[in-house]
């Protein structure tokens, strides 16, 4: 009894040593800590898991949002964290040469090896971003359209032939599979074909679940470092082999030489933002103009009185030429940005000198960041923030009307921004524009695609995403017919 006695006592001890150094601990995070003066949900000023458990939920881009509504344009969204709001912030944030990406992007390097996505260091970065460039130019663009145009053309046929039964097509399949086999083709110069068959298909989910994992180490870093990796590699370790055998394989034809895990991870960093930025902005494109009939009109007029001809529609100035084609493309990124989250960012660790972000200190250690969702909801700077409104890009550039354009960050801005812009905006314009050349559409009489009652989910209008770092999405599903005589082109 004595020994029981003695045991439940120290067990008591114990107890109340934890519970009282929490306690202690999160009074020093609320009251005492260097960002105790900044407004934030509860949770979010003691713990890590609430930007943790919303990046489990993928719903963390329209958390923030929220919490702006309630807090303000700063918020602490987590002990060590600030998100702000504002185009001052987006600037001072990364346009700034004493900032550095946060220490959580170390949370996606494997065998120590860096790409442009996960360096830290503006050198590495530098050349990493060096590597991937020639892909990438214009010059480069202009000698792939060829294959380019034929990987839309078997997107075209598809089409076509689900429009003889009136079949409903999820556009985001659709882009999906066309984005891929466009970015394979031009990093490695051989396609997965993944639009006419569903061998390497797996490669999207694998893509995805990296990136959702990925995402949650972002905002509970301790985890990458825990036995849950190990597990996750295990669990996942079928699907992860393939893929990197397939990648293997890619770069093994493309490049003999080409040996180097430098190499292997940039190649694998041109097939996520290659594919995914355009197949969100496809999509959500089309959602938007299947749910907003006179945008759908202006565009079709526009495209179909630009171009005399399909073969027509090709990179260069009658392209170009079709603002409102931007526009609409613009205005789907704004609503719905394939990276809807924060790109969180620390002051160089080399830097000592006091950091000011929008007007504030921001003591040295703390992350920060600006999500594209949130501050491209802003009414400050998009009136009515949730209608979609191409016109509102084709206004003249007003002193108050710049800053919109200083808001608009899908692609985010300065020297990390996306190396890619260019293509994506190509790829779009030519399968929107070559769409509408041979097509009519509507969304599908069903409930397909339908938005749920989800908190920050439930405006029908909106295409709504899940915040994996880029986005999962679903829908629109489209009923297409063939104009006229004009399908036999693709035959």
């Amino acid at each position: 009894m004595a020994l029981a006695a003695s045991l439940n006592s120290v067990s008591i001890f114990f107890v109340s040593l934890v519970a009282s150094s929490v306690l202690l601990y999160a009074s020093y995070l609320i009251l005492l800590h260097p960002l105790r003066k900044y407004p934030g949900p509860l949770l979010a000023k003691v713990s890590d898991w609430f930007t943790g458990f919303h990046a489990f939920k993928k719903d963390l881009h329209l958390e923030i949002f929220q919490c702006h509504q309630k807090y303000g344009p700063v918020v602490r969204v987590a002990p060590d964290r600030l998100v702000f709001n504002t185009v001052e912030a987006l600037q001072d944030i990364y346009q700034n040469g004493r900032v550095s990406k946060a220490y959580t992007y170390g949370s996606s390097v494997r065998n120590n090896v860096d790409n442009v996505f996960t360096a830290r260091d503006k050198d590495i970065h530098r050349a990493r971003r060096k590597m991937i460039a020639p892909a990438l130019t214009e010059r480069a663009a202009k000698s792939f359209e060829p294959s380019l145009m034929e990987h839309v053309a078997t997107y075209l046929r598809q089409v076509l032939e689900a429009s003889k039964n009136s079949e409903p097509l999820n556009m985001t399949e659709k882009a999906r599979h066309l984005a891929l086999d466009i970015v394979t083709e031009l990093s490695f110069g051989s396609p997965l074909n993944v639009q006419t068959s569903d061998e390497n298909r797996f490669v999207s989910k694998a893509l995805a679940f990296g990136l959702y994992r990925g995402n949650i180490w972002h905002h509970v870093f301790y985890l990458s470092r825990l036995w849950a990796y190990s597990f996750l590699d295990l669990l996942f370790f079928e699907s992860r082999e393939k893929y990197s055998r397939l990648l293997d394989k890619l770069i093994r034809d493309r490049v003999a030489r080409a040996r180097g895990k430098s190499v292997w991870w940039e190649a694998h960093f041109l097939v996520v933002a290659g594919s995914d930025t355009t197949a969100t902005a496809t999509s959500a494109t089309f959602f938007y103009l299947s749910r907003n009939r006179e945008c759908y009109r202006k565009l079709a007029q526009e495209v179909r009185s630009s171009f005399a001809s399909a073969a027509e529609i090709k990179s260069g100035p009658q392209l170009a030429n079709c603002r409102y084609l931007r526009a609409c493309i613009d205005e789907s990124l704004r609503m719905s940005p394939p990276v809807p989250g924060a790109l969180w960012r620390s002051q160089d660790p080399d830097d000592n000198q006091p950091l000011v972000i929008d007007g504030h200190v921001i003591p040295k250690g703390m992350l920060f960041g600006i999500s594209s969702y949130a501050i491209h909801h802003n009414e400050a700077y998009f009136p009515d923030p949730f209608a979609y409104n191409p016109e509102r890009w084709l206004e003249p550039r007003t002193p108050g009307k710049k800053s919109a354009y200083d808001a608009f960050a899908a692609f985010s801005i300065g020297p990390r921004s996306c190396a890619g812009k260019a293509m994506a905006y190509l790829e779009s314009s030519l399968i929107l524009a070559k769409t509408l050349w041979y097509f009519d559409f509507e969304t599908a009489p069903s409930t397909l695609g339908e938005v749920g009652a989800a908190k920050g989910r439930e405006r029908a209008g909106e295409f709504h995403l899940e915040d994996i770092f880029t986005t999962r999405h679903d829908g629109p599903y489209l009923v297409f017919r063939p104009r006229g005589e004009l399908w036999k082109d693709l035959i």
